[in-house]
């Protein structure tokens, strides 16, 4: 976008409904705090300048922003109008327009910003609103339309009459202003009677009222318009971003047996022709090539990684480990810190027992080992390559086991293989 847009992201609120000792924009939406989404669409949309306003615990706030952020405190919570101003000062040698964001607004689209910004600066607007119709538009402001149907103002609705109740149009919060003429508005916003906060929704009625004009765009997915207030708004987005993600996925050659019952974060990256089955989680930082196998019923954790043609059968977690190519388990079981060659056999119920206590230890199993039915690996310890395990072993830390060698018991020890 051009050099003459700017956006102020708003993120002081409270979030009272989510009762949680976390502010509510670090709340996470398929792995990542709601606040991220936000961030990566301003860096998609290309938008120079952003400032981010922040009040309630604002120090666990301001670590999840970029460096590029600059940074508004609103001490005291005191309404919309009131954090854009905290924020203006940022801005303070800036022409153009400014773009309006909420940090518990998650799903807006890229897409959906570019059109709203293109419209606004194409028709040089005073304001332009991201609307939207809802058959049951409860708990949003509502549009107010004069006799021609030009945008009049915002009601919020628990300020609004039984006639305006009943208006279907509503007002997403996503608002472009030209810079000079949202300041000029903002000195005239009153503090509101019941809740004595100042509503950057009042600024609409005194940019109409002033001759200016004010337009909107129409949101087409009304889903991009959900704000996080509460733990049941929290999981109808996770609903909503998890479709988008296994979707886009399924789009690139990953195969979802069930999209209903598959979770995968934001940012886990799968290869073509690999088959997740239902009831797996992966999360964030995970990576899984192609032509591999993957549950039912697999968590992988973050920092894991599968090479190409891994088979993760069912009952298994995996957490900051490696699994290279050709490698199999098909059978319950636990990997966690270890290094797994290629072409290695792991039996059902095998662990790698990685924390002793006070802290966690590595493992690592070397190309073609084969790991017998319910083998626990105590770390640190090695498998040399193409060794063998018996069912029910015990391997002790530091007791590595040479290339070729066969281990059975508790604690594993060597056998002779005789040949004739």
């Amino acid at each position: 976008m051009k050099n003459n847009i700017a956006v102020i992201i708003l993120a002081a609120g409270k979030g009272e409904r989510m009762k949680s000792r976390l502010p509510k924009v670090a709340h996470q939406v398929c792995g990542r705090p709601m606040l991220f989404y936000v961030l990566d669409l301003v860096r998609r949309v290309k938008i120079g300048r952003a400032v981010a306003v922040l009040g309630y615990k604002h120090e666990l706030v301001r670590p999840l922003l970029g460096r590029n952020i600059k940074v508004a405190i609103q001490g005291q919570l005191l309404g919309t109008a009131d954090a854009v101003k905290k924020a203006l000062p940022q801005l303070k040698n800036f022409k153009g327009t400014v773009l309006i964001l909420y940090a518990d607004n998650p799903l807006l689209k890229e897409e959906t910003i570019k059109k709203l910004l293109k419209y606004h600066i194409e028709n040089n607007c005073a304001a332009t609103l991201l609307t939207a119709k809802l058959d049951k538009p409860e708990g949003y402001g509502r549009i107010l339309r004069d006799e021609y149907s030009s945008i009049c103002g915002i009601v919020e609705e628990k300020d609004a009459d039984d006639f305006q109740k009943g208006i279907k149009e509503i007002n997403t919060g996503i608002i472009c202003f030209d810079k000079d003429k949202l300041v000029r508005a903002l000195a005239q916003v009153k503090a509101n009677n019941r809740k004595k906060e100042y509503y950057l929704t009042d600024t609409v009625g005194i940019l109409y009222r002033k001759g200016n004009l004010v337009e909107s765009v129409n949101l087409g997915d009304v889903d991009e318009a959900l704000g996080i207030n509460s733990r049941v708004d929290l999981a109808k987005a996770n609903g909503i971003m998890q479709k988008r993600i296994n979707e886009a996925l399924m789009k690139e050659g990953v195969t979802i047996v069930d999209s209903g019952s598959t979770f995968i974060s934001q940012g886990a990256k799968i290869g073509r022709d690999t088959t997740i089955y239902p009831f797996t989680v992966i999360e964030s930082d995970v990576k899984i090539g192609k032509h591999c196998y993957v549950g039912p019923f697999v968590h992988l954790r973050c920092g894991s990684y599968l090479d190409d043609n891994v088979v993760l059968g069912n009952f298994i977690e995996v957490v900051r480990s490696r699994i290279s190519s050709g490698t199999l388990m098909k059978h319950f079981g636990y990997i966690g810190d270890a290094a797994v060659g290629h072409a290695v056999n792991i039996g059902a119920g095998c662990v790698t027992a990685n924390f002793d206590g006070k802290q966690k230890h590595t493992t690592v199993i070397k190309d073609r080992a084969f790991l017998g039915s319910d083998t626990i690996l105590v770390a640190p310890v090695k498998i040399g390559r193409g060794a063998k395990t018996g069912a029910g072993s015990v391997v002790v830390k530091n007791q590595n086991i040479p290339d070729g060698e066969v281990v059975v018991g508790i604690p594993a020890r060597s056998i002779k293989i005789k040949t004739r």
